[in-house]
């Protein structure tokens, strides 16, 4: 008798595997806050105005989206190229152009914008002086001391000494001060201490939400800042050249 010996393999099967699905793309929209240069003829005048607000104000821009409007100034696409140019070595970066021709802008150019909501101006007209130079008398620093809330689109700017708020300063505000902040209730806006070139400056608040803090041109935006310190009354210094944060007693 013959034997037959049947030989069989076994073929694995893949079992499908099911991936979690990805979610869909989304988009949002939210407002922020930006700085508007509205540039005016003659612009060689114009730039020289700004030399002398960043020399009162060495970080008057650290942190700050700018937004350029060149709804004043007929500009050939060589002189929009030499404007920016200018504003990029005085480290302002432009963020988007409203008020120029469809034709002014293109590749390599920041986007058109419009249809943005003015939030009042910014006064700079306090410390219309260049800096003395050489030796001054020792004064005391002029501190402003705000009795009333600080405001959602309000910036306040005093580059003479502290700033006081008795109240809250509220998102989508600013406070900028030469000196140092206080703010007796909420920081929810931003607070630029040392702006006029001060890193002994600082920034107190009895709860601290901010959408920025900045001492001396070094800054943090509120996705930098650890969340452990939100809501609390919190003193900000620099400290060795970083932004520092330290938990106080509410008096």
């Amino acid at each position: 008798m013959q034997a037959t010996i049947a030989a069989t393999s076994k073929i694995p099967v893949t079992q499908p595997t099911s991936e979690p699905a990805r979610p869909p793309i989304r988009f949002r929209g939210r407002s922020f806050m930006a700085t508007v240069l509205a540039p005016i003829p003659p612009v060689a005048d114009w730039l020289g105005d700004l030399d002398a607000l960043n020399r009162r104000a060495p970080n008057f821009f650290a942190g700050r989206p700018v937004i350029l409007d060149l709804g004043g100034l007929r500009l050939t696409r060589e002189d929009l190229d030499g404007l920016l140019a200018d504003l990029a070595a005085r480290h302002i970066a432009i963020l988007g152009i409203e008020g120029a021709p469809p034709a002014l802008l293109g590749p390599g150019m920041p986007p058109a914008l419009s249809g943005g909501r003015a939030a009042g101006e910014i006064d700079t007209s306090a410390s219309g002086e260049a800096p003395p130079t050489g030796p001054q008398p020792k004064e005391a620093a002029r501190s402003l001391i705000l009795d009333t809330p600080v405001r959602s689109g309000q910036t306040v700017l005093h580059l003479e000494g502290d700033v006081t708020v008795l109240g809250a300063v509220a998102s989508g505000a600013e406070v900028i001060a030469g000196g140092s902040i206080h703010v007796y209730g909420a920081l929810r806006g931003r607070a630029i201490a040392g702006a006029a070139g001060n890193p002994a400056a600082r920034i107190w608040c009895r709860k601290f939400e901010p959408e920025l803090v900045a001492i001396d041109g070094l800054y943090r935006a509120a996705d930098d800042l650890d969340p452990a310190f939100r809501g609390q009354a919190v003193e900000v210094r620099l400290l060795e050249d970083a932004i520092k944060l330290n938990l106080f007693e509410r008096g």
